[in-house]
């Protein structure tokens, strides 16, 4: 069972940056972050793959977020800059096994996933 704990959440005013990672117990070929903000959707942020470390994010999302990883600390990191209040959500890390899966819309339905971290902008 393959266990993900995500931390660097907290409070930020718009404009502002935030930093979360992942730490995992082992490494899988997709890592991704995806979101929940209350009374919606579960969103998919983005997603690395391992090996050519290539990434994909939620188009809404691109010029202001990148995921990086770093394989040999099993982390998992997303950068998120020019933050926003509609920003605000739970955002989780999860993971992956399949390579075909590996694809920021299917982040949320990863087969595993970690407990979340609060990120909340305030205007």
């Amino acid at each position: 069972q393959l266990e993900l704990v995500e931390s660097g959440g907290g409070s930020v005013e718009a404009g502002g940056s935030l930093r979360l990672s992942c730490a995992a117990s082992g490494l899988t070929y997709c890592m991704g972050w995806f979101r929940q903000a209350p009374g919606r959707e579960r969103e998919g942020v983005g997603v690395s793959q391992l090996g050519d470390g290539g990434t994909a994010y939620a188009a809404s999302l691109r010029g202001r977020f990148t995921i990086s990883r770093d394989n040999v600390k099993r982390q998992l990191y997303l950068q998120m800059n020019g933050l926003k209040p509609e920003d605000t959500a739970l955002y989780y890390c999860a993971a992956e096994t399949r390579a075909n899966r590996c694809r920021a819309d299917y982040a949320p339905y990863f087969a595993y996933r970690g407990q979340g971290t609060q990120v909340t902008v305030s205007s």
